[in-house]
């Protein structure tokens, strides 16, 4: 088992990387970690001394005195080199670093600067050291104003703002699973090195998707016009718009759009409703549920997946990851409606009516024996529920 410290946890980056680590814990420990550790030696020495690998993610990206990231940013690093120097600890530490080391900024001087620092100590130190040049991460969860542009133009949009283009240049991105896999990838290789003599490797992480700034928005504008004004799911087949419309929906307040109401055509010869319109594959399953019967209890870190009640009365509990708060619909088949499921959100279905429950699912991709993507964890916490029916 490799024990792994992130520092950053509860930021975008760490949080994916935490959650995903987690997702094999007979593989991974992570030992938890808190921003306040680095205003405490004694908790940061702890800190250290319990870790085989330290993912360096704490940092400052954005503040309106250029001179405060810098002057932070070093500051981090060294106090991590000084807990590790202080308690002879050698843990491999991953770094990362940003593409803005090639401009003339002081946020790109920090962590080109943090880098070089890391790897000093790792030759001196015998141990080993990988510093990652990462360009623009983007994905569910981020910070508008803060983390990217993709966080800002999917809350701008989901929130009736106007957005706007500075620069129309060309986007080098990546998606945040992916650079996780990346980081994972390069524990798991220096995890099998028993040679103890200093290493200090650079990694340049290559982008997985490239875009104009306008072009960025007017995806992002699109999956409003189709998917919150009339519920039509986008194509998925292409992996960017997949992870491009996994980041858009977690921007939604789900607990105000769901759940979403479809239009019921009544005559004399009974009903007919539309439940799904999209506009790429995947695959559509029917099921019956007796009463006071719950389905599901699990989570999906890609997937895409609409449970649809056309007949009888169910309860859908959602939960994000790493959180307490419970979000409950209540649905009724007399007005067929549907909930699609949030990535890294774990959600149920239960019967609460009387009679048998009929619902039709659709998740976008075909059943995989050998990678399901479905990770099982009760929605219940004990937690908040907020109860969310319009």
């Amino acid at each position: 088992m490799i024990k792994i410290g992130i520092t950053g946890q509860a930021g975008f980056v760490g949080t994916h990387l935490f959650n995903t680590l987690n997702l094999d814990k007979e593989k991974y420990q992570t030992i938890p970690f808190e921003d306040d550790f680095f205003t405490n030696d004694d908790l940061l020495h702890s800190f250290v001394i319990q870790c085989d690998v330290i993912v360096h993610l704490a940092a400052m990206n954005r503040h309106n005195d250029p001179d405060v990231i810098y002057e932070t940013n070093i500051r981090l690093v060294k106090q991590l080199i000084n807990a590790c120097e202080t308690t002879n600890s050698k843990p491999h530490i991953l770094f990362s670093s940003s593409t803005q080391e090639e401009r003339d900024n002081l946020y790109g001087k920090s962590k080109k600067e943090g880098r070089d620092l890391f790897g000093k100590w790792a030759l001196k130190n015998k141990a080993t050291f990988s510093g990652f040049v990462i360009p623009n991460v983007f994905g569910p969860f981020g910070n508008p104003y803060y983390n990217s542009v993709v966080a800002t133009f999917c809350h701008q949009i989901t929130h009736n703002e106007t957005p706007k283009i500075e620069v129309d240049g060309e986007m080098k991105l990546i998606y945040v699973s992916e650079l996780v896999d990346e980081i994972i990838k390069h524990i798991e290789l220096h995890s099998k090195d028993t040679q103890k003599s200093g290493k200090a490797d650079c990694i340049y992480v290559e982008h997985t998707a490239e875009i104009k700034v306008s072009a960025l928005l007017n995806k992002v504008i699109e999956f409003k016009e189709k998917y919150v004004e009339q519920g039509i799911l986008p194509n998925l087949t292409n992996p960017f718009e997949r992870n491009l419309f996994n980041t858009f929906l977690c921007y939604i307040d789900h607990s105000q759009f769901f759940p979403f109401h479809l239009k019921l055509n009544a005559d004399d010869r009974g009903s007919f409703v539309e439940t799904v319109k999209l506009n790429s594959g995947g695959q559509v399953s029917f099921s019956t549920t007796v009463p006071r019967i719950t389905r599901g209890n699990h989570f999906h870190t890609r997937k895409t997946e609409r449970f649809a009640v056309i007949k009888g009365k169910a309860r859908i509990d959602i939960r994000r990851i790493g959180t307490n708060k419970t979000l409950s619909f209540e649905l009724d088949g007399s007005q067929p409606s549907f909930v699609d499921m949030p990535i890294w959100y774990t959600h149920n279905i239960t019967n609460i009516g009387n009679e048998d429950l009929y619902t039709i699912f659709w998740i976008s991709e075909h059943f995989n024996a050998d990678d399901t993507d479905t990770y099982f964890e009760e929605v219940s916490k004990g937690g908040r529920t907020v109860n969310c029916n319009q």
